[in-house]
């Protein structure tokens, strides 16, 4: 399907009508498209919402914050639905993720496409939300409100047999764009329909939450507004930062972002060797089996960059002329003029992005005049 055939699917997604709930095909897996199939994974009554808000986010965050209660009970379905990797010269693919819809008499609602942050089990992604207690949250508080909430699990996470791309940008706007379509041949199927397009998203999702909506301004599929929390919304800024200007309130797993990025770009950017030419020799296999997601003594894991990263990336000179650092310059999501409502929220004392960082989009938009 044409970027433009895609985009006209979403408007009809946002902008369609509805004929009438029909929630009773819930056997699955059930095919509405061709590439399209979904599961019935189940319904979440408002008591287990409401606890989620209440009690689970909590103990998990370390955090106590007021959310609005649930005004709803919320059926959830798992979406399997064909995509494309362009840094493969669109090679086909097979993606999934998470649409959650909330147990009520109406046939149209607003959506919210939220973008999940970094994770490091396979499974602790959307489409599984018993293992992700952040979609856990994102389900109470939107889709238990009366949203739509739509998530995809990012190549290489969920059901996906492609190695993690983790921060490939392409591909996460891919897997981002296709999910909407996805969504909107099983919206059809259930006879129901959407009014605005929101996108949400935190730290990695904060990235992809931007990447989206330039993909999705570029295609021309309105967008009502969009917020993220903590976006590194240039890898740059903050790898370079860690390297050469560490703070003490860093965070001790920022070398696992190293880790992720630099394997992932050498397979989605086909680079043979990048990560061994990034990663001390010592480190390299509990890295490698890290990063594909095999069973590792997380203490293995060096928490000091020193010691993770050869010496020579600590020459800023030498990070920005390498072939990863080339790559890692390349992705940014906001340097275009930006059409969308945005707000980009940051934390004055966020042990990963910095207050410059947090604010970097908005900078660069009072910058070019708009």
């Amino acid at each position: 399907m044409s970027t433009l055939a895609r985009a006209f699917a979403i408007a009809v997604l946002l902008f369609g009508s509805a004929c009438g709930q029909t929630l009773a095909q819930d056997r699955g897996p059930i095919q509405v498209a061709s590439g399209v199939h979904y599961e019935f994974l189940g319904r979440w009554g408002q008591d287990r919402l409401n606890r989620i808000l209440e009690t689970d986010t909590p103990k998990f965050a370390g955090v106590s914050e007021s959310y609005s209660p649930a005004r709803y009970a919320v059926r959830l379905y798992r979406v399997t639905y064909s995509s494309v990797i362009p840094e493969h010269g669109n090679k086909p693919t097979v993606a999934t993720g998470l649409l959650a819809v909330p147990d009520t008499i109406d046939t149209t609602f607003p959506v919210v496409s939220y973008q999940h942050g970094t994770v490091y089990g396979k499974h602790e992604v959307p489409s599984f939300p018993e293992q992700s207690a952040e979609t856990q949250l994102m389900i109470a508080q939107f889709a238990g409100q009366g949203y739509i909430l739509i998530g995809s699990d990012y190549f290489g996470m969920g059901l996906s047999e492609e190695p993690e791309g983790y921060m490939v940008k392409g591909s996460h706007q891919q897997a981002g764009f296709d999910m909407l379509i996805a969504s909107r041949a099983v919206l059809d199927y259930l006879k129901l329909g959407a009014t605005k397009l929101f996108l949400a998203g935190w730290s990695q999702g904060g990235f992809v939450t931007m990447a989206l909506l330039e993909k999705l301004e570029s295609a021309g599929v309105p967008v009502t507004a969009a917020a993220t929390a903590s976006a590194p919304v240039d890898i740059f800024v903050p790898l370079n930062g860690f390297l050469n200007f560490p703070r003490k309130i860093d965070a001790p797993w920022v070398t696992t972002l190293f880790i992720l990025s630099s394997f992932a770009f050498e397979n989605y950017y086909s680079v043979p060797g990048l990560a061994r030419s990034v990663i001390n020799d010592d480190y390299y296999e509990v890295s490698r089996k890290a990063y594909e997601k095999q069973p590792i003594d997380p203490a293995d894991v060096p928490t000091d960059l020193k010691k993770l990263i050869r010496g020579d990336y600590f020459d800023p000179q030498f990070f920005a002329a390498s072939a990863y650092g080339k790559l890692v310059a390349a992705a940014q999501a906001y340097r275009w003029i930006i059409k969308t409502p945005v707000r980009n929220y940051y934390g004055e004392n966020d042990e990963v992005i910095s207050v410059g960082l947090g604010q970097l989009a908005m900078t660069y938009q009072r910058a070019i005049g708009n």
